[in-house]
């Protein structure tokens, strides 16, 4: 079956924290349609990376989750690296920023 319309799926779960600061910073850029794209990149010698930005296009292949007032999309080719993954927030010395606990890596 072919579709245009964004695959939804629960692939990777925010915090509560991290769904509180991304709505938030959402909200602040007031822009529709805009969500948190979350992805892997091949980089390097240590591997793969991840990489978290706000983003207002949709692919046919994202898997999209929606979490209260954010949504959340992923393309197809780093699904399989995030299944399971949270993103967290923290704001502490140590933590501060957005996060990926991935039980892959």
């Amino acid at each position: 079956m072919t579709t245009t319309e964004p695959q939804t799926q629960q692939l990777l779960a925010l915090s509560a924290d991290a769904e509180k600061k991304v709505a938030q910073l959402l909200a602040d850029e007031g822009e529709e349609n805009l969500g948190l794209r979350v992805a892997v990149r091949a980089g390097g010698c240590s591997g793969f990376s991840y990489e978290m930005f706000f983003d207002t296009e949709s692919n046919p292949d994202d898997l999209v989750g929606a979490f209260g007032a954010v949504t959340v999309r992923v393309g197809a080719a780093s699904a399989a690296h995030l299944a399971g993954a949270t993103v967290n927030y923290g704001d502490g010395l140590q933590d501060a920023g957005c996060s990926i606990d991935n039980p892959n890596a």
